[in-house]
């Protein structure tokens, strides 16, 4: 199964997601904390799948995914999400509106060209004090998936931000420490972009 697009996808989050063990146990709780202490704001979440993180943003937030399946469950949540064809047409879906783009668990499934291409489409829905929030899963996470196409590490994150003309206000390893990578399958790569003319450092959230 490699169609991200698919039904059969789409199914396959929900029963992941919604699996027992990680509802009793409460395993989202850390990385929606995470999310939130970035301060999105009004966020873009590009490729939002079922809506994990959607439905931890500000609620003004959209959702774009190219599976329908995955709007249409999103939608049943009572998120807001459109195909990038809907959203294209939407009126809501103005240039200079959005405090955030967030790619989480999306870039790995393409190529680093192709996701330079993928930002560059949504950054102009950006506001000029904005930020872009970058999120892949590191070895272990990104061996699970037969979906994942391209290894999406901090030095390739950052030359996706530095195309763009923003430049690393943070980057870390969540929630274990870098060397976890190779093992534990949610460990991820996180960088937050801004502007290039705002941005004065560059370093780790401790």
């Amino acid at each position: 199964m490699k169609d991200t697009k698919s039904q059969q996808y789409t199914s396959r989050l929900r029963r992941e997601q919604t699996a027992l063990w990680k509802r009793l146990l409460h395993v989202q709780t850390p990385y929606r904390w995470n999310l939130k202490r970035l301060k999105p704001g009004r966020a873009l979440d590009v490729g939002c799948g079922i809506g994990r993180n959607l439905a931890s943003l500000d609620r003004r937030s959209i959702g774009i995914d190219h599976s329908q399946a995955a709007v249409e469950a999103c939608r049943t949540f009572g998120l807001q999400a459109f195909t990038p064809e809907e959203f294209a047409h939407y009126p809501g879906a103005q240039r200079a509106s959005f405090d955030s783009l967030l790619f989480a668990h999306v870039l790995e499934h393409m190529s680093l060209q192709a996701a330079l291409a993928c930002v560059g489409d949504y950054v102009p829905y950006l506001k000029s004090d904005s930020k872009i929030i970058l999120i892949a899963p590191q070895e272990s996470g990104f061996m699970s998936d037969p979906t994942h196409v391209e290894f999406m590490p901090f030095e390739k994150l950052l030359q996706i931000l530095e195309y763009h003309g923003f430049v690393a206000a943070k980057s870390y390893s969540f929630p274990l420490p870098r060397w976890a990578g190779s093992f534990f399958r949610y460990n991820e790569f996180i960088v937050v972009g801004e502007r290039g003319d705002k941005s004065t450092s560059s370093g780790h959230l401790p």
